[in-house]
């Protein structure tokens, strides 16, 4: 009987001939699709024409801020009724206001200071407010007044970084009024609540005689504080005691005021 034949051998050859093979047909399908254009067929649906990519324009800029009408800027004042008694809507300007407040001196931020407390303008007189009150203390004569206005936050903060220089520019210097009198001024940071998007304060002194030999000190605070784009000024000062609690309070509720307004209600320009 003849011996099993064994077909080991041959299995490979078959196993490496079929590789060969599909590896010869991929390469050539390959090289087919590459070389020979595709048969045009007929679509069987009707071809649509794709539409234009749209040019890329420049992003519209937002407009502007709105302004505040004039009912809403005073809207957010502080008034008597605020304070209480003793105060009321002011008479016109105290007496200390021409005799102490309207001198100069050689500084230049120093004399621009002086200018500002004179014309209770924090803003320069070239910046009309959108409303403004003010207020007397008829205990003991000093004067609060409060404006608002709306200016571009820039222009602001150019403003409030100003008046912070003065604590060392003008901490102290000499200044002399109309008829000659000599005073002596101290310039400190005052002490403001935690309210608006920026802000500044300062309290300042003045230290002379009157014509006849007598003492003066004249206080004033000037507080600046920005809500955005706009901004409220406030000046409050006189002979007697100027209480920095009543310059505090009157900046926290004006604040809180102007926020609101702006929260609320704007008309668009």
């Amino acid at each position: 009987m003849a011996p099993p034949r064994v077909r080991t051998a041959s299995v490979p050859r078959v196993r490496s001939a079929s590789v060969l093979a599909l590896s010869a047909l991929l390469t050539t399908t390959a090289c087919s699709a590459l070389s020979t254009p595709p048969t045009a067929q007929k679509p069987d649906y009707a071809p649509t024409t794709a539409a234009p990519t749209p040019k890329k324009s420049a992003p519209a800029t937002p407009p502007g801020p709105a302004a505040l009408t004039a009912a809403q800027a005073q809207a957010a004042l502080v008034t008597e009724a605020d304070l209480g008694e003793p105060w009321m809507p002011t008479q016109g300007a105290a007496t200390w206001h021409d005799g102490l407040l309207k001198a100069t001196t050689r500084q230049p931020d120093c004399r621009r200071l002086l200018d500002t407390l004179y014309a209770e303008e924090p803003f320069g007189a070239d910046t009309p407010a959108r409303a403004v009150i003010g207020l007397d203390d008829v205990w003991n004569e000093s004067q609060l007044r409060h404006q608002v206005i709306t200016r571009p936050p820039a222009e602001l903060d150019r403003t409030l970084a100003w008046l912070r220089t003065l604590p060392q520019k003008c901490a102290r210097f000499t200044a002399t009024t109309g008829p000659g009198y000599v005073q002596g001024v101290q310039v400190v940071d005052a002490g403001l609540p935690e309210v608006g998007d920026a802000r500044q304060g300062l309290r300042v002194v003045l230290t002379g005689e009157t014509p006849e030999g007598e003492p003066t000190v004249l206080t004033m605070d000037l507080v600046v504080v920005r809500v955005g784009d706009d901004a409220l000024g406030l000046t409050h000062g006189g002979l007697s005691e100027v209480s920095a609690d009543v310059t505090q309070a009157a900046v926290q509720l004006g604040a809180q005021r102007l926020t609101e307004v702006r929260r609320t209600g704007r008309v668009q320009v």
